[in-house]
Protein backbone atom coordinates (compact mmCIF):
# COMPACT_ATOMS: atom_id res chain seq x y z
CA UNK A 1 0.00 0.00 0.00
CA UNK A 2 1.05 3.20 -1.21
CA UNK A 3 0.83 5.71 1.62
CA UNK A 4 1.51 9.48 1.08
CA UNK A 5 3.81 10.52 4.27
CA UNK A 6 2.65 14.35 3.34
CA UNK A 7 -1.01 13.17 4.05
CA UNK A 8 -0.08 12.77 8.12
CA UNK A 9 1.26 15.37 10.22
CA UNK A 10 3.20 12.28 11.75
CA UNK A 11 3.71 9.24 10.50
CA UNK A 12 5.94 6.29 12.08
CA UNK A 13 6.58 3.03 10.76
CA UNK A 14 7.24 0.25 12.57
CA UNK A 15 9.84 -2.12 11.74
CA UNK A 16 9.21 -5.34 9.79
CA UNK A 17 7.14 -8.09 10.99
CA UNK A 18 5.00 -5.76 13.56
CA UNK A 19 0.77 -5.76 13.10
CA UNK A 20 -1.57 -3.44 14.71
CA UNK A 21 -3.75 -4.71 17.80
CA UNK A 22 -6.97 -2.74 18.56
CA UNK A 23 -8.99 -3.41 21.65
CA UNK A 24 -12.65 -4.11 20.94
CA UNK A 25 -13.69 -1.93 23.33
CA UNK A 26 -11.82 0.74 25.37
CA UNK A 27 -13.46 1.76 28.86
CA UNK A 28 -12.38 5.05 29.58
CA UNK A 29 -13.22 4.72 32.95
CA UNK A 30 -9.76 2.60 33.30
CA UNK A 31 -6.25 4.56 34.26
CA UNK A 32 -3.86 5.72 31.80
CA UNK A 33 -0.41 4.05 31.82
CA UNK A 34 2.80 5.12 29.47
CA UNK A 35 1.50 5.91 26.26
CA UNK A 36 -2.31 5.19 26.99
CA UNK A 37 -5.04 5.27 26.34
CA UNK A 38 -5.72 1.88 25.98
CA UNK A 39 -6.62 0.24 22.76
CA UNK A 40 -4.35 0.34 20.07
CA UNK A 41 -0.91 -1.39 20.46
CA UNK A 42 1.90 -2.46 17.89
CA UNK A 43 2.42 -6.05 18.46
CA UNK A 44 6.11 -7.56 17.33
CA UNK A 45 6.61 -11.01 15.98
CA UNK A 46 7.74 -12.10 19.94
CA UNK A 47 4.67 -11.27 21.34
CA UNK A 48 5.19 -8.21 22.64
CA UNK A 49 2.85 -5.35 22.92
CA UNK A 50 3.96 -1.79 22.54
CA UNK A 51 0.54 0.88 23.42
CA UNK A 52 -0.17 3.80 21.15
CA UNK A 53 -2.07 6.98 22.36
CA UNK A 54 -5.28 5.91 20.50
CA UNK A 55 -6.96 9.09 20.75
CA UNK A 56 -4.21 10.81 18.63
CA UNK A 57 -4.18 8.41 15.94
CA UNK A 58 -5.75 9.37 12.57
CA UNK A 59 -4.56 6.39 10.43
CA UNK A 60 -3.46 3.35 10.89
CA UNK A 61 -2.33 0.17 8.54
CA UNK A 62 -0.49 -3.05 8.80
CA UNK A 63 -0.96 -4.73 5.44
CA UNK A 64 2.82 -4.17 4.21
CA UNK A 65 4.14 -6.82 6.92
CA UNK A 66 4.98 -4.09 8.86
CA UNK A 67 2.63 -1.30 11.11
CA UNK A 68 2.07 1.93 9.95
CA UNK A 69 0.46 4.67 12.00
CA UNK A 70 -0.39 8.70 11.18
CA UNK A 71 -1.04 10.87 14.53
CA UNK A 72 -2.37 13.97 14.90
CA UNK A 73 -1.55 16.20 17.61
CA UNK A 74 1.93 14.60 17.79
CA UNK A 75 5.03 16.54 17.38
CA UNK A 76 8.44 14.65 17.22
CA UNK A 77 10.93 15.98 19.67
CA UNK A 78 14.15 13.18 18.43
CA UNK A 79 16.04 10.92 20.94
CA UNK A 80 16.10 11.55 24.93
CA UNK A 81 17.65 9.22 26.90
CA UNK A 82 17.74 6.85 24.40
CA UNK A 83 14.26 7.19 23.37
CA UNK A 84 12.57 8.18 20.56
CA UNK A 85 9.92 11.04 22.10
CA UNK A 86 6.92 12.59 21.15
CA UNK A 87 4.30 14.85 22.56
CA UNK A 88 1.39 15.90 22.55
CA UNK A 89 0.86 19.27 21.26
CA UNK A 90 -2.88 19.33 20.83
CA UNK A 91 -5.83 17.07 21.35
CA UNK A 92 -8.29 15.69 18.76
CA UNK A 93 -11.20 15.13 20.87
CA UNK A 94 -12.74 17.83 23.28
CA UNK A 95 -11.74 17.54 26.32
CA UNK A 96 -15.07 16.24 27.71
CA UNK A 97 -14.37 12.80 25.38
CA UNK A 98 -11.01 12.53 27.18
CA UNK A 99 -9.61 11.09 29.89
CA UNK A 100 -7.53 13.57 32.16
CA UNK A 101 -4.88 10.79 32.96
CA UNK A 102 -4.09 10.81 29.59
CA UNK A 103 0.12 10.88 28.80
CA UNK A 104 1.46 14.10 26.86
CA UNK A 105 4.48 12.17 26.02
CA UNK A 106 5.35 8.87 23.84
CA UNK A 107 8.36 7.46 23.94
CA UNK A 108 9.21 4.25 21.66
CA UNK A 109 12.70 2.78 21.45
CA UNK A 110 14.45 3.49 18.55
CA UNK A 111 14.98 -0.38 17.58
CA UNK A 112 11.48 -0.78 16.79
CA UNK A 113 10.74 1.88 14.79
CA UNK A 114 11.76 1.68 10.72
CA UNK A 115 11.39 5.42 9.92
CA UNK A 116 9.83 8.82 11.35
CA UNK A 117 8.10 11.27 9.14
CA UNK A 118 6.81 14.82 10.12
CA UNK A 119 4.58 16.80 7.35
CA UNK A 120 5.88 14.37 4.64
CA UNK A 121 9.55 15.08 5.44
CA UNK A 122 11.73 11.98 6.69
CA UNK A 123 13.19 13.19 9.62
CA UNK A 124 14.38 9.93 11.50
CA UNK A 125 16.05 7.55 8.94
CA UNK A 126 16.03 4.18 11.81
CA UNK A 127 16.98 0.78 10.24
CA UNK A 128 16.51 -0.46 7.41
CA UNK A 129 13.33 -2.69 7.01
Amino acid sequence: MKVQTADYPLLIEFVSRTRLYRESEVFPKLPIVQNGPPGTFVVFASGARVALPTDQIVFADDTDGFARVGFGGMSFEGMEEGHLTFYRVRDLQPDELLSPQRGHRMTLLPDIVSTISVDGRHVWPGRAR
